[in-house]
C-alpha cells in the first residue's frame, strides 16, 4: 500500500488484482489499510484491474507490545512450526528464530532455508489479520550454540523439569523497549549438555506448569504469558498515574 497523501491511498499490482478479480470489490466498500507506519479505515473510491484507490475515513488504533519478544523455537515438523509462526505473530512477537537442537530431526535445518518465503508470507498474513502494522522478522535458522550466544535484556529457556514459573519471574516485567528472548525446545526435551550450555550462557530455566506440552503449545503459552504480564503492568501503572485519587481495586 502506498503512503496516504491528501486522504487518498493507492494499491497496485497483484494485490490490487486480487481485490478486483478475485474478491470483486466495488466502490463504496470499506477496508482497513496500512502503509506499514499507520492504519486507517478507508472506502474504495475506484477499483479497476491493477489499480484500487482508497479514500481515508479515519485512523485505526494499532497498539504494539512495548516489550520486544524474540521467540527462539526448536525446529519441529514444518506444519506445526507454521502454526506456531501464525499464532505467535498474532500475539505480538517481533522476531522468530528457528533453532537446531540435539533432538531436532535430521534435515530440518537445511530444509528450512527453502521455507523462508512461505514462513514470511504466513507471518505477514497473520499480522494483517491481527491488525499489526508490521509482520515479525523470520530469522534464518541457527544451531543452538549461536542462539545461546545472542544477547537480550531477559532470556528464558522453557524447561519441562522443575523450574520457577515464568509468570513468577515476570511479576516485575522488563522495562518498556526491553528485549525478551524465549527459547523453546524440541520434542523429547533438552539434553543434559544443552541445559548446561544454556546455564553457562545465562539463560534462566522457567516452567509453564506441571503438564508436558507440545513444543508449539509451549511456545504460544510462553509468548502469551510475557505479553499479558507486560500489558497488565502497563495498565496498572497508567491507572495509578492517571487516577491516583481513586481507591484501589479490590484484590
Amino acid at each position: 500500500m502506498d503512503a496516504v497523501h491528501g486522504g487518498v491511498a493507492e494499491l497496485a499490482g497483484d494485490a490490487a488484482r486480487h481485490l478486483t478479480r478475485v474478491l470483486r470489490v466495488e466502490a463504496g466498500q470499506r477496508y482497513e489499510i496500512s502503509d506499514g507506519r499507520a492504519a486507517w479505515l478507508a472506502e474504495i473510491a475506484e477499483a479497476r484491474g491493477l489499480r484500487v484507490v482508497f479514500r481515508v475515513i479515519e485512523p485505526v488504533d494499532t497498539p504494539e507490545l512495548a516489550v520486544r519478544i524474540t521467540l527462539c523455537a526448536a525446529l519441529i515438523k514444518f506444519d506445526r512450526l507454521e502454526w506456531m509462526i501464525e499464532k505467535s505473530t498474532e500475539l505480538g512477537v517481533e522476531r522468530i528464530q528457528p533453532v537446531e537442537t540435539a533432538r531436532t530431526e535430521k534435515g530440518l535445518l537445511q530444509a528450512s532455508a527453502k521455507r523462508a518465503e512461505r514462513w514470511a508470507r504466513i507471518a505477514r498474513e497473520a499480522a494483517e489479520q491481527s491488525r499489526r502494522l508490521r509482520a515479525p522478522e523470520i530469522m534464518p535458522a541457527v544451531r543452538l550454540g549461536a542462539c545461546l550466544a545472542a544477547g537480550g535484556d531477559a532470556r528464558y529457556r522453557l524447561e519441562e523439569d522443575a523450574a520457577p514459573p515464568l509468570a513468577r519471574l515476570l511479576a516485575r516485567p522488563p522495562e518498556a523497549g526491553s528485549e525478551v528472548r524465549l527459547l523453546v525446545g524440541p520434542e523429547g526435551g533438552w539434553t543434559g549438555d544443552e541445559r548446561a550450555a544454556a546455564a553457562r550462557a545465562g539463560w534462566l530455566p522457567v516452567s509453564l506448569g506441571p503438564r508436558v506440552l507440545r513444543a508449539e503449545t509451549a511456545a504460544i503459552a510462553a509468548v502469551a504469558v510475557v505479553a499479558s504480564a507486560f500489558a497488565a503492568s502497563s495498565q496498572y501503572n497508567e491507572t495509578r498515574e492517571g487516577d491516583i485519587s481513586k481507591e484501589p481495586l479490590p484484590g
